[in-house]
């Protein structure tokens, strides 16, 4: 076999036709070995080659005559000195950082782990056992692709509306898609659910981690896997448990072919990625990749350099600060971005990714970077702005550029709705765009990703119909999971066939999605909310992957859906919903009154004693249609009708009067969340007086032009 130097850069396994570039960062290592298979389980390599070039703590090799679909891994020599910080041992094959592709699933085995399984002070001893045939090997692929000149959709932000979905469970149980592809990439691009998503008006599905990961070892014993997927091994390698067509790099064309699809229909893709650790845990877990490579260049260690620092609750945390991992993310997020077509990233555990020693600093480095970056700067950039170390909750706290999941826009509505005792001023804080949170920031409402339920906790469904959590089936006796879910089961826990419990909790699901929709920010949607999904009250679904987590499409709640679609299209159609800019509260030119005014129920303005109240479970909001200041594209100023929305979480009925002549010369209703049936919208004079059921919301238009088409 012939041998080239080959070139530093890029990492990674390049095929550019002729043969592959093979690159590998490793700065404390002496030695590095390059090895190749024939097959992706239960063999040694078949050639090994020794990479005598090394540039910048990169060791390199050009190889000619290699194709694509060819596997391989490395094996990596070094100090094995677990107390200060290494742990290179040469028995073991390791995955590349860089890899494209991986070639399926590892076989769990003692070998897997860099140390005696058993021994005295056991992660100190040293494994002589090959892990070789248990591994994952990795694959060179050929990046061709036929995109059919597929560009960014670059949706703005204030028109996006979120779907969070799972691959597997999104499709898994659908009857409409062929069996060989539900549960994969295919399926996801497969008609029937574009189509389903292209109805609901939502424009951009978020999916739950695709980047390959490892399924922990005691989860396989016990008879689960880690469904959700926050246990990343390789951050360029699409997943193969989603591909239907093969997993020697067929996964990526897959992969490519699902984005295009979803794009061709106006839905962009982002994803959600777990760059704040590895599946490799903490100093007794396996060494497969990032350990055996250079354990003290990858991971944050303690001050006693045998530990980790973990602020993830995993049991390593990726060092953030050091060049060659933040390299290694910017690369991935770039790969992403430029070869798979991606539109945008949820940070799992963001803050993580924020410290710069100990301190979360919103001025880290990893945001710097990104910040000046011509190609990441310009995608969605989503935070989960939490993580389980001290000072780890920083929701408010991301640089301009960002969105946050919004968890105080989910508890305040959950304790609105659920009748908790909550300041009536949260409540407005939160669906005008939590201003409190974002607008000092030189950031706009869209900074905030408002949504009532994720993939962690309860559906909307399991919301409104259980008060404790029913995590059984994950093998805990339920100590797992929130417990303190700010949920109410309407008087009855769990299933039911009580009719008037039914009708509450429809009224209920319909309220919090109404209140999702018409806040300002921008909503994500859990999938299958919209169809009453249910996970029979686990709300920690992440070890099941069964019936429990994947969509139940032949039980598909078809009112709740089809009054989905319709709130999705009021947010659609009307900007009022969707504002750009942040409310001022002052009288607009021309207009006479403010772009938002606060009402009680008996016409009158609120007062600042009003806010004060801590138990007001009642109010409306006016939003003037011609208070929109920014200018559309051609420098036209934005105008729409104006809305009346009450809100009345009071477990009586109210009589509301609406407001005098100057906000709206007549009030028609839009929508009432009381109302389960196809019932004749209402008009209203101004200071008319309108019955509002308990626990529901009703929303009036003044349309922009007095004429009406009634």
């Amino acid at each position: 076999m012939n041998i080239f130097p080959g070139n530093p850069y890029p990492l990674g396994a390049t095929f550019d036709g002729e043969g592959v570039n093979f690159a590998l960062y490793a700065e404390n290592a002496t030695e590095v070995e390059l090895c190749l298979f024939d097959q992706p389980k239960g063999a040694k390599e078949n050639q090994k080659i020794k990479l005598t070039e090394r540039t910048h703590h990169v060791w390199h090799v050009y190889i000619p005559g290699l194709k694509a679909g060819q596997l391989y891994g490395y094996r990596v020599s070094g100090p094995y000195d677990p107390l200060n910080g290494h742990r290179f041992n040469n028995n073991k094959l390791l995955m590349d950082p860089y890899a494209k592709a991986i070639a399926g699933s590892i076989e769990w085995d003692n070998s897997l782990f860099g140390y005696d399984i058993g021994n005295p002070g056991e992660d100190l001893s040293f494994s002589e056992t090959d892990s070789a045939p248990f591994l994952s090997k990795c694959v060179v692929i050929d990046p061709a692709f036929d995109w059919e000149g597929d560009q960014p959709l670059r949706i703005e932000n204030h028109k996006t509306i979120i779907y969070e979905a799972h691959v597997r469970g999104l499709t898994k149980n659908h009857p409409e898609i062929p069996e060989a592809i539900r549960g994969t990439y295919a399926g996801i691009a497969h008609p029937v659910v574009i189509k389903h998503l292209k109805e609901l008006g939502v424009t951009a599905i978020e999916l739950m981690p695709v980047h390959h990961f490892i399924v922990d070892r005691h989860l396989k014993e016990k008879g689960l896997t880690n469904y959700w997927g926050y246990n990343t091994i390789a951050f360029f390698a699409p997943d193969t448990l989603y591909s239907s067509s093969g997993v020697r790099s067929e996964q990526v064309t897959e992969f490519k072919r699902m984005v295009k699809e979803l794009h061709k229909a106006g839905i962009e893709v982002i994803l959600d990625v777990v760059y704040n650790h590895t599946a490799e845990g903490n100093q007794m877990g396996p060494t497969l990749s990032f350990r055996g490579i250079d354990n003290a260049s990858y991971y944050r260690l303690a001050e006693e350099q045998r530990y980790y620092k973990d602020y993830t609750g995993t049991g390593n945390t990726l060092n953030a600060n050091l060049p060659g991992v933040l390299r290694l993310m910017m690369d991935s997020l770039r790969y992403w971005i430029t070869e798979m077509h991606v539109d945008g990233f949820r940070f799992d555990l963001a803050a993580t990714l924020a410290r710069e020693l100990h301190e979360v600093n919103r001025l880290s480095a990893f945001f710097d970077i990104i910040y000046q970056d011509p190609v990441i700067s310009q995608v969605k950039l989503i935070a989960e702005p939490w993580d389980i170390g001290e000072g780890g909750y920083q929701v408010g706290k991301f640089p301009p550029g960002w969105m946050e999941w919004n968890g105080k826009f989910r508890d305040c509505i959950r304790d609105y709705w659920r009748g908790a005792d909550s300041m009536l001023g949260e409540f407005a804080l939160r669906i005008t765009g939590s201003p409190d949170l974002y607008e000092d920031g030189y950031r706009t409402p869209t900074a905030s990703i408002n949504f009532i339920t994720a993939h962690d906790g309860f559906t909307l469904n399991d919301l409104v119909s259980y008060n404790e959590k029913h995590n059984e089936a994950n093998g805990e006796d339920s100590k797992d999971g929130e417990s303190h879910n700010r949920s109410w089961n309407c008087g009855v826990e769990g299933p039911t066939d009580d009719p008037e419990v039914l009708r509450l909790r429809l009224q209920q699901k319909k309220n919090l999605l109404t209140t999702l929709f018409l806040s300002q920010g921008m909503p994500m949607l859990l999938a299958g909310d919209e169809i009453s999904r249910t996970q029979q009250g686990n709300n920690n679904a992440y070890c099941q992957d069964n019936e429990i987590s994947w969509v139940n499409w032949k039980e598909a709640d078809q009112q709740l859906l089809e009054f989905t679609k319709k709130l999705i299209a009021i947010r659609k159609k009307h900007e009022a919903f969707s504002r750009r800019r942040w409310f001022q509260g002052q009288p607009i030119k021309g207009a006479g009154v403010e772009d938002i005014a606060w009402f009680l129920p008996e016409g009158n303005e609120m007062t600042e004693e009003h806010w004060r109240n801590d138990f007001a479970k009642s109010l409306a909001i006016y939003l003037n249609g011609r208070g929109i200041h920014p200018v559309n594209s051609k420098g036209e100023q934005i105008k729409d009708d104006s809305f009346y929305i009450i809100f009345n979480a009071h477990h009586e009925a109210l009589d509301y009067q609406l407001p005098a002549s100057k906000y709206g010369k007549e009030w028609i209703t839009v929508l009432d969340t009381s109302k389960h049936d196809e019932e004749e919208n209402g008009v209203y004079p101004p200071e008319g007086t309108i019955h509002v059921e308990a626990r529901s919301i009703v929303l009036l238009t003044s349309l922009l032009h007095e004429k009406t088409n009634r």
